[in-house]
């Protein structure tokens, strides 16, 4: 078996292993993976943190060992802090990273991947936080741009968008918004739910095709268009600059 890690900002999963196909997620800096299958330009991969399978090309990865993969698996993850920041490394390049970017066995402003050492002196996020701080990292993403298979703050998905805040907070979601509602316990009325969580929509097929983050007085933050703040209620989302409902309320699922 090959491992690997993303020593780029941030690297497009393709859904087929060309350029022009169909960019269905991103790997960010210091994310680890394992190679399923490997060809000459391209690797298929699967996400150590969400399982999630994709080409990426393999030019934009650097391989690492078993035993590096492993321990990468086992600690706690520290993630930076900042919208964007630098990294520099210890042959002086400088590598910007998103925010929500993987610091691998950071320590006093350091970390290192394989040999090579980097420095990063902005903010970090690590461990479990309190449900509460879910909705203070949601409101970092406003106004970012919708972005088909986007997770930064410069273009992010509906379910980008709420996988990337609770793994911020130290929680584990999937990474598409039907296998997302497939966690957590089920609540029967929006008077049941609490801010932080989450909220899911399907379509005229009863197919899951939406999600968002649950706010205080019957409002939601959710990624459409642009993560935007609109109104919650038993039907769905309203959308008061359209004034029409957008989105038709399916599901209320508390994770936390």
């Amino acid at each position: 078996m090959i491992y690997g890690i993303c020593n780029l900002s941030i690297v497009p999963i393709r859904a087929e292993a060309s350029d022009t196909s169909e960019m269905t997620s991103q790997v960010l800096f210091g994310e680890h993976f394992t190679i399923i299958e490997k060809e000459k330009n391209w690797s298929k991969i699967q996400l150590a943190f969400d399982d999630y399978e994709g080409y990426i090309d393999n030019i934009q990865f650097e391989e690492i060992s078993e035993d590096l993969f492993h321990k990468l698996s086992l600690i706690d993850p520290i993630y930076s802090g900042e919208i964007i920041d630098f990294i520099s490394s210890s042959t002086n390049d400088l590598i910007t990273i998103p925010l929500g970017s993987r610091l691998p066995f950071y320590i006093k402003d350091q970390f290192y991947i394989n040999t090579k050492r980097f420095k990063y002196e902005g903010a970090i996020f690590t461990g479990t936080l309190l449900k509460s701080e879910i909705i203070q990292k949601a409101f970092t993403y406003l106004n970012t741009p919708f972005l088909w298979g986007g997770k930064t703050p410069f273009g992010i998905d509906c379910s980008g968008f709420t996988q990337m805040v609770y793994k911020l907070c130290g929680y584990n979601l999937f990474r598409d918004a039907k296998q997302q509602a497939s966690q957590g316990e089920v609540l029967s009325f929006i008077e049941e739910s609490e801010p932080g969580d989450l909220a899911f929509f399907d379509n005229e097929e009863g197919d899951i095709i939406h999600v968002g983050i649950i706010l205080n007085d019957y409002h939601i933050i959710h990624a459409h268009g642009k993560v935007r703040i609109d109104t919650l209620d038993h039907s769905g989302i309203f959308n008061a600059d359209i004034q029409k409902h957008t989105h038709k309320l399916r599901v209320i699922k508390k994770i936390v």
